[in-house]
């Protein structure tokens, strides 16, 4: 479907062939139309796809007013399969079959989040494609983000914060990066007080560990 050699009006109808019936006419049409551009690898033309199919979600879940619901689920289930490795083995097991790894996601988010979510989720967990679990909620995070163009930011500190505190730390980060930015709490109790902020690859560390760090840091030259 990818390769350049062949005529884009026949990779576009192999694309509708091998869809028909199974799917929509819409996303036939749509995937016969990405088929037909002409792409240097054929992951890039699977990237794609994967991307409009995100979008698709995504657009569901803002049009059900649920976007922010379905930025923060993503975000805490990726938190979730980082505490438990043993629920992240098993995700991330190629012994494993995808329609088990479907089930188990199911029984841990159906009825609990949005439909997107769990859709997305699945998603995640059973065509990884190579690349880590928590690389994919990432950039499926990034998209969701990308609907309101907004950044995303983590921000890790010892205790929740409130929502008055939340909004308020919302607002100043907007007003900073001149954007609208959405605001993901992780709460870790290493990190004893205050808070570090990740925007993209920034990072604003005001941490009492990192202040304690530097100070052992200037100690340890002293001395």
């Amino acid at each position: 479907l990818a390769d350049p050699a062949r005529p884009a009006e026949q990779r576009s109808g192999l694309a509708a062939a091998v869809l028909d019936g199974k799917v929509s006419r819409t996303a036939a049409e749509l995937v016969a139309g990405i088929v037909g551009l002409r792409w240097g690898r054929s992951t890039d033309l699977t990237d794609a796809v994967e991307r409009f199919a995100v979008i698709a979600e995504v657009a569901s879940a803002e049009a059900a007013g649920r976007l922010d619901d379905l930025e923060d689920e993503l975000f805490r289930f990726g938190r979730i399969v980082e505490a438990q490795p043993e629920l992240r083995g098993v995700l991330v097991d190629h012994r494993v079959a995808g329609d088990r790894k479907a089930t188990l996601v199911a029984e841990l988010l159906e009825g609990k989040t949005t439909p997107a979510t769990l859709r997305l989720v699945t998603e995640a967990v059973t065509q990884p494609r190579g690349r880590s679990l928590e690389r994919v909620l990432a950039e499926f995070g990034r998209i969701a983000a990308e609907r309101r163009n907004r950044l995303v930011a983590v921000v890790r500190t010892a205790v929740d914060l409130s929502e008055q505190q939340k909004t308020r730390l919302t607002a100043a980060l907007s007003a900073q990066y001149g954007r609208s930015v959405h605001v993901n709490i992780e709460v870790d109790p290493a990190v004893l007080g205050g808070m570090s902020i990740r925007v993209g690859d920034e990072e604003i560390d005001g941490t009492i560990v990192r202040r304690l760090n530097d100070i052992r840091r200037r100690i340890e030259r002293a001395s």
